[in-house]
């Protein structure tokens, strides 16, 4: 499966290439790829909308490892925006295998074929991997692994074992905070089953908490060094916020607002620098949202709606500007009246485990409601999507009464 997926998302990559990356703009503006080439020049961590110094804009891991393939095949040459491409490609096929485990070990091997394949063709999984040199990928395989693994240590109470997903969750946090949304409750609820099952829950608690800020510490330590305040992992929330709700509902972000289309905000992010910009930033959006309750609590409404149907608006001009929606909205309603269908099966057949599926969904998108979106930000859920929708399409009762490993009570 994993094989199939990456042969689909390496033959796409000539299509994407020659479509999207040939414009300067892409690659201008493209905030990883810039950080990654100040890294290779030597001059640090930073400089993702100019040359403004050392930055804390976006996360460490994705950055750097853009950073390698730098080095191997120069900054932003073609070679190396094709082999970002072609690693994102194979991060996203390597998800066929912890989509297939999870799938077969919560409900057998019929619904793990699904899945499997499903997550092989997945129109999602081969656009993000194939044309969009961003974390993303990279997230989702972690999110999907990490998943599975906060299930399996239902059985292990070794702290051994749960230092080691403390820090693999240091490194998913680092990759992109937004997982810690979900991370860590799915520890605690793993850390419940422990406690109702008489198993020690203390210790490995204590563990996977130490692991995780181990792994957090030094990036946390730098940031605070280098910019005098505490940045738990990234430090644009601010801009991401006021971007968001600016009164303008015509799309579901105000670009014209972002430093990469404003030359107003770069000049304010250049004269006042990262740190106070921000600042700033976050002001004027609680000043707006505080003055305009209503419009806020509509907008949230909006972005709840975007988030699980893909539907923003049928206007004309916007329609000319996102001439994919409609079929985006048709993949998006579908995958995820599947999702919540599989969902609902899933609690009948194992609430436990549903109860996982339940956190995620509700709390990953979370902060997206309030501040604003982009298409790709739920994408590293899909996995968990492709799963619950293979149940639904796929599960046969007989076939996964005997495959159950954990018990089905709460």
């Amino acid at each position: 499966m994993a094989a199939v997926a990456l042969a689909v998302r390496l033959a796409v990559i000539p299509f994407v290439y020659q479509q999207d990356w040939m414009d300067p703009f892409v690659l201008e503006h493209w905030a990883f790829g810039r950080i990654a080439r100040s890294i290779v020049a030597g001059h640090g961590f930073g400089s993702p909308f100019a040359d403004t110094g050392l930055s804390a804009l976006l996360p460490p891991v994705y950055s750097y490892v853009l950073a390698g393939l730098f080095k191997i095949f120069g900054p932003e040459t073609r070679a190396s925006v094709i082999a970002a491409l072609s690693l994102n490609s194979l991060f996203s096929a390597l998800t066929c295998v912890p989509v297939y485990l999870m799938a077969k070990e919560g409900f057998g091997a019929r619904v793990a074929k699904w899945a499997g394949w499903g997550w092989a063709f997945s129109p999602y999984g081969v656009y993000y991997g194939a044309d969009w040199a961003w974390s993303t990928p990279l997230v989702t395989l972690e999110l999907a692994w990490l998943f599975l693994c906060a299930w399996r240590l239902e059985k292990s109470s070794r702290a051994r074992d749960w230092f080691i997903f403390g820090a693999l969750c240091g490194v998913a946090a680092l990759t992109e905070p937004v997982t810690l949304a979900v991370l860590p409750l799915l520890g605690l609820w793993t850390f419940f089953r422990l406690y109702r099952q008489g198993q020690p829950w203390k210790a490995p608690m204590i563990s996977a908490a130490v692991a995780g800020v181990l792994m957090l510490s030094p990036w946390i330590t730098r940031n605070y060094l280098l910019f005098h305040k505490f940045i738990p992992v990234r430090s644009g929330y601010g801009l991401e916020l006021y971007i968001g709700n600016s009164g303008d509902s015509t799309r579901w972000v105000n670009s014209s607002l972002h430093p990469n289309h404003s030359n107003a905000e770069l000049a304010e992010y250049e004269r006042v620098g990262e740190i106070a910009y921000m600042d700033h930033k976050l002001q004027q959006a609680k000043d707006f949202i505080r003055s305009h309750p209503a419009w806020y609590a509509w907008m949230t409404c909006r972005r709840i709606l975007y988030m699980w149907t893909g539907y923003w608006s049928f206007d004309r001009s916007y329609l000319k500007d996102e001439p994919l929606d409609p079929p985006n909205i048709f993949v998006n309603t579908t995958m995820t009246i599947l999702g919540l269908l599989g969902l609902r099966r899933a609690f009948q057949m194992n609430p436990s485990l549903a109860m996982r599926f339940a956190i995620v969904f509700f709390f990953f998108p979370l902060t997206y409601y309030f501040s604003h979106l982009e298409t790709y930000y739920f994408r590293p859920v899909d996995p968990l999507i492709v799963v619950l929708a293979a149940v639904t399409v796929a599960w046969r009762p007989e076939k996964t009464v005997a495959l159950r490993p954990l018990g089905s009570e709460v």
